[in-house]
C-alpha cells in the first residue's frame, strides 16, 4: 500500500513539473497579426505545423504554418509577412 501511495505522489509531482514547464512554452505575442512581420529569430526557432492535422487552412504558395511559443503563425517563409496568427490561450 505504501508503495502505491509513494508511486501516486511521485507521479503527481512529475505531472506538475511537466505541466509547469509546458506552460512556460506559451507566450502571447500581440504584435503578431495579419500584415505584421515575425522576426527571423522567432521564425527560425518555430516548429513547422502540419496544417491538415490541426484543421488549419492550406498555406498559400511560399507560406507555412509555424508554432512559436505556443502560437500558430502563418507567414511567408522568405519575408516573415504574417497572413494569420492564432494566439496562445494561456
Amino acid at each position: 500500500m505504501n508503495k502505491l501511495v509513494i508511486a501516486a505522489f511521485a507521479a503527481a509531482i512529475a505531472a506538475t513539473t511537466v505541466s509547469t514547464a509546458f506552460a512556460d512554452d506559451f507566450h502571447r505575442h500581440d504584435e503578431w497579426h495579419k500584415g505584421a512581420r515575425i522576426g527571423h529569430d522567432d521564425w527560425a526557432r518555430g516548429r513547422p505545423v502540419d496544417w491538415r492535422a490541426h484543421h488549419l487552412r492550406r498555406p498559400p504558395h511560399g507560406y507555412e504554418w509555424r508554432e512559436v511559443d505556443g502560437n500558430w503563425v502563418l507567414a511567408a517563409a522568405a519575408t516573415g509577412l504574417i497572413a494569420s496568427a492564432i494566439a496562445a490561450s494561456h
